[in-house]
């Protein structure tokens, strides 16, 4: 993905065990390839790391829950235990519709302890100038007071469409999550994690237009049922920081 591009798609999630996970891959690989950045690992998966922004109401978190169709949310995210020399990442996530959007942009460690300390937070318009994200992002923390609210790490298995129109997989499991705060830096210690829908995948499909037809027998072979699930919020209600079920 491109740095600053906004990729806009359809996905599909389920939520299936780690027997049907492993059979569905078996399946998979007769059509699609493992992603390049997986191929580069051992075990064809690689370390996700998010942390999520929130403000004090739970807003976004709310908005999911409720199925709001036009919502978003800031998230730094990278693909590596050591924040200090591997590509960081802020996002913002969201949802415009029927379809999701995200866009990225890459940031340095220096500018973690930035948004950490909050100290010179108005540096980065400077050091990246006209960029949409950066923008919105220090206005949304202003006006929302946004704040590092959960961590969620998880193992993640991508296979791309190797021809044809763009269509995706992932494979997320051993999803955990922490809490964390305005000091983020500092309790990002994994052993802190809570170990969330253990035994379970999460099953994302992503594509542009339509399915492919030898997905669509994968699915009714293996009787899948799409869900409404997010590892945000799944973290937040492990936590005990939210619940599903709004008043």
């Amino acid at each position: 993905m491109k740095d600053n591009q906004t990729l806009y798609r359809y996905e599909f999630k389920y939520l299936v065990n780690e027997k049907v996970s492993e059979q569905i891959k078996e399946n998979v690989i007769k059509f699609m390839n493992v992603d390049e950045f997986a191929r580069k690992m051992n075990s064809n998966s690689y370390f996700v790391s998010s942390i999520y922004f929130e403000d004090d109401f739970n807003t976004n978190f709310t908005e999911k829950i409720d199925g709001n169709k036009i919502r978003k949310k800031f998230r730094i995210r990278n693909y590596s235990k050591d924040l200090n020399n591997d590509p960081i990442f802020l996002e913002v996530k969201g949802r415009n519709l029927d379809r999701t959007f995200k866009k990225r942009t890459k940031i340095d460690y220096e500018d973690i302890i930035t948004i950490n300390n909050r100290r010179n937070i108005n540096s980065l318009l400077k050091k990246y100038p006209n960029n949409d994200i950066i923008n919105q992002f220090i206005f949304e923390l202003y006006k929302k007071n946004l704040k590092p609210k959960i961590i969620v790490n998880y193992s993640r298995t991508p296979f791309a469409n190797s021809q044809g129109l763009y269509f995706r997989l992932t494979f997320d499991k051993e999803i955990s999550s922490a809490k964390t705060n305005s000091n983020f830096l500092d309790n990002m210690a994994y052993n802190q994690h809570v170990l969330c829908k253990a035994g379970f995948t999460i099953l994302e499909v992503k594509f542009d237009r339509s399915i492919p037809l030898w997905f669509h027998r994968i699915i009714q072979t293996f009787e899948l049922n799409r869900v409404s699930i997010s590892k945000f919020v799944v973290g937040m209600c492990y936590l005990k920081l939210g619940t599903e079920t709004s008043d």
